[in-house]
């Protein structure tokens, strides 16, 4: 639904109105505000994050000894040596069907379920959802698989400057797809991309992630159930499973985007960091991709009413809430998103370790990224419900992705905190768990499989 400039009425031209149709006039007024403004900013929160100048002076470390913790490396694995599958790559000019598929098994899959929350006529919300520690309770034993996307007409399988990462672990893949920037997808790319996200909010949820309505909001559903293993709880309590997460997090939304709404395009990302200070001014958030990105009105967001997702109404979040109508709304702060830029992106490339990485990027433009948008953004829990979420977290991993090619080792070794709570220690044999979002393509699957992108259960990597 389109707002009419026609509605937009001065005070001097609303006092000329004769008085019986005064009331109206006011009730007419309030139905319109009421659309355009969402909910109070302090209804979403803020995403933890610290300044640049915190980041250069690693303040996000302060009192936590990540080094005392062992390093796991693929070196020591059992399956160092062995090959389980060529992974699929898509090849130039090719489709879906020309793709090479891997085959995958799972060994004594159970389905996870998540239980409803109750929501009162005030609005106020019983959260009823299984602790985590119950969700993640049935890991699968998975062999790997892989992508089978289809290619653009700019898609090219041959190697930029990254290189393929060849090597012994399992499922090596030779031929990797491509996830081009955005601003180097033809319109008809970027087109086609929002309109698969549109068909995913208007197909029918999965129902195994009650009380979503929609297949989007499967996604929403299932990173609100799962926010509080994945999110650190302060600078001290932190979980480097984080950015391990949210990459399989975001590659089964591709999947979900190609097997039940037929995108058959390279994937794409965002290269946010040239648009700090100016995301409003961005080539994602216009009136023909993901709508504008306007300022806050007398403290509230405001409801997006251009772009493909005008007029999108939510039922998950803010925060635990379910069953709670809401429209898809923004705030921009571009002091906030001026965070983001090369300072942030240089102090966090220079760390060393993958737990100092990982609290520079989740605290820096990772943090910044989601408040500067603001709305359901800056809603950590239930901030998918947005979708330019997942351009946030493609920009997260591509830089994941840069700072594993400085250091060949950082493919095949982990270390850090898997939990916020008790910092147990994070090895390649800690288990990532996405509730099988994207059905057999989405097992539950130890980081082993997952820190490369072009080794075990991917086969990606990007354009530049």
């Amino acid at each position: 639904m389109k707002v009419s400039n026609a509605l937009f009425i001065s005070a001097a031209s609303a006092a000329a109105v004769p008085n019986y149709l005064q009331d109206t006039l006011k009730e007419t007024l309030e139905d319109v505000k009421e659309f355009l403004e969402g909910l109070p900013l302090g209804h979403f929160g803020q995403v933890h994050s610290i300044s640049i100048e915190d980041a250069i002076n690693r303040v996000d470390l302060i009192g936590t000894n990540f080094s005392s913790l062992p390093i796991s490396s693929l070196a020591d694995s059992p399956l160092f040596k062995i090959t389980s599958f060529k992974g699929a790559g898509g090849s130039k000019g090719g489709n879906k069907d020309d793709a090479e598929k891997a085959t995958a098994s799972e060994d004594g899959e159970e389905d996870q379920t998540f239980d409803t929350a109750s929501t009162d006529s005030t609005g106020s919300t019983q959260d009823t959802t299984q602790s985590p520690e119950n969700l993640e309770s049935n890991q699968s034993a998975a062999n790997s698989s892989s992508e089978s996307a289809a290619s653009p007409s700019s898609f090219s399988d041959t190697e930029g400057t990254e290189g393929t990462q060849q090597s012994a672990v399992a499922g090596t893949c030779s031929s990797p797809n491509v996830r081009f920037e955005w601003d180097d997808f033809a319109a008809s790319d970027k087109k086609a991309f929002v309109d698969a996200i549109q068909c995913l909010i208007e197909s029918p949820a999965s129902g195994r992630f009650s009380p979503a309505r929609n297949r989007f909001e499967d996604f929403v559903r299932l990173h609100q159930s799962y926010s509080p293993k994945i999110h650190s709880k302060s600078t001290t309590q932190q979980t480097h499973k984080f950015i391990l997460w949210h990459r399989y997090y975001v590659w089964a939304f591709e999947q979900v985007l190609r097997d039940e709404c037929g995108f058959d395009r390279a994937f794409p990302w965002w290269d946010e960091k040239k648009w700090a200070g100016k995301f409003a001014q961005s080539t994602i958030f216009t009136p023909e991709y993901f709508g504008s990105l306007p300022t806050a009105v007398n403290g509230n967001a405001i409801c997006i009413n251009d772009g493909r997702f005008a007029g999108l109404q939510l039922f998950i979040g803010p925060g635990m809430t379910v069953d709670y109508q809401h429209c898809l709304q923004r705030a921009v702060d571009e002091q906030v998103t001026s965070q983001t830029g090369m300072d942030s992106w240089n102090a966090c490339m220079a760390r060393t370790t993958y737990p100092d990485f990982h609290s520079c990027v989740e605290f820096t433009f990772h943090g910044q990224g989601h408040n500067g948008v603001g709305g359901i953004m800056a809603d950590a829990i239930a901030s998918p419900g947005d979708p330019s979420f997942f351009m946030h977290h493609l920009f997260v991993d591509y830089a994941f992705r840069k700072w594993q090619l400085d250091d060949a080792s950082r493919m095949t070794t982990i270390s850090g905190c898997e939990d916020a709570d008790t910092c147990q220690p994070l090895t390649l044999d800690s288990v990532v768990y996405l509730g099988n979002i994207c059905g057999d393509k989405c097992p539950d699957l130890p980081v082993r499989d997952i820190i490369d992108t072009t080794n075990g259960h991917f086969c990606y990597r990007y354009n530049y």
